[in-house]
């Protein structure tokens, strides 16, 4: 890889990746509007993912594409529509259409959100997603394995769970994908010879994980960080969140319990898929 696009530049993730990347890659960078903290020497190229012109410019040249661009909360249907949907499959053609290699595709935990949290998961389970963004990001996945088999892209898809320097609260400690962990996914997907169409859990090696990654490990991931080196700070974080008992059982947490209108006691008692 010499030349990597990042999408979604400007969000929280796309701005620690721009910091870390560079070591690895020459960055273009791209979003729907230029990042307050551009610098002068980091390539920007402006683009809305749901105009599949402006996609295709900004995909022109490059070997690789980490796809973060997304509207990455729950949403409106047209938001999540235009963002996440047509947006990806913009990506993805664009990138057939110009003869990029390899993708790695930010998926997220909110696939699987409504299994309970005494349950581990491979990557091999139904979709469960907890909100139309999680929907979304199911049809990326989805999306992803048509382009790896039919049109022969490098895929990588990372069910991303919480990226940032340390879990917030009890849930996370779960799901915490420390950023030099994100990294090294992201180099399994852009650099290793034999990966062709995957899909990982992006997280860390938390003692407390909900999901068995060893596909990931199986193609040499080996995370550094543990959540549990990071309890106070989410124990101090939880103590600050409202009950939820929705929220509390399932793995996607508030995710699940915001506009939840189901019966709550039949979920718990149905037998997953």
């Amino acid at each position: 890889m010499k030349r990597v696009l990042l999408t979604g530049a400007g969000g929280g993730v796309g701005k620690r990746l721009r910091q870390m990347l560079p070591a690895h890659y020459s960055l273009r960078l791209s979003d729907i509007e230029a990042p307050d903290d551009l610098a002068p020497n980091e390539e920007f190229m402006e683009a809305d993912l749901a105009d599949i012109a402006g996609v295709e410019r900004v995909v022109d040249g490059v070997d690789g594409i980490i796809h973060f661009g997304a509207y990455s909360v729950e949403g409106l249907w047209e938001t999540i529509l235009n963002a996440n949907i047509v947006g990806t499959y913009n990506l993805f053609e664009a990138a057939r259409r110009k003869d990029v290699k390899r993708i790695v595709f930010a998926s997220s935990n909110h696939v699987v959100g409504f299994y309970p949290r005494d349950e581990r998961l491979t990557t091999d389970v139904t979709a469960l997603p907890d909100t139309l963004y999680g929907v979304s990001k199911t049809f990326g996945e989805g999306l992803a394995a048509f382009y790896a088999y039919k049109h022969g892209l490098r895929v990588l898809c990372l069910r991303v769970g919480n990226f940032g320097d340390t879990p917030l609260d009890i849930r996370r400690l779960s799901i915490w994908l420390q950023p030099d962990d994100m990294v090294q996914l992201i180099r399994i997907g852009l650099e290793h010879p034999d990966l062709d169409f995957e899909i990982f859990y992006g997280a860390s090696d938390n003692s407390r994980g909900w999901w068995d990654n060893a596909r990931a490990y199986r193609y040499g991931y080996k995370p550094s960080g543990n959540s549990e080196d990071h309890l106070d700070a989410a124990i101090d974080g939880q103590a600050k969140l409202a009950p939820d008992p929705v929220g509390d059982y399932f793995q996607g947490g508030p995710f699940c319990s915001q506009g939840f209108a189901g019966d709550f006691e039949r979920m718990k008692r149905r037998e997953r898929p």
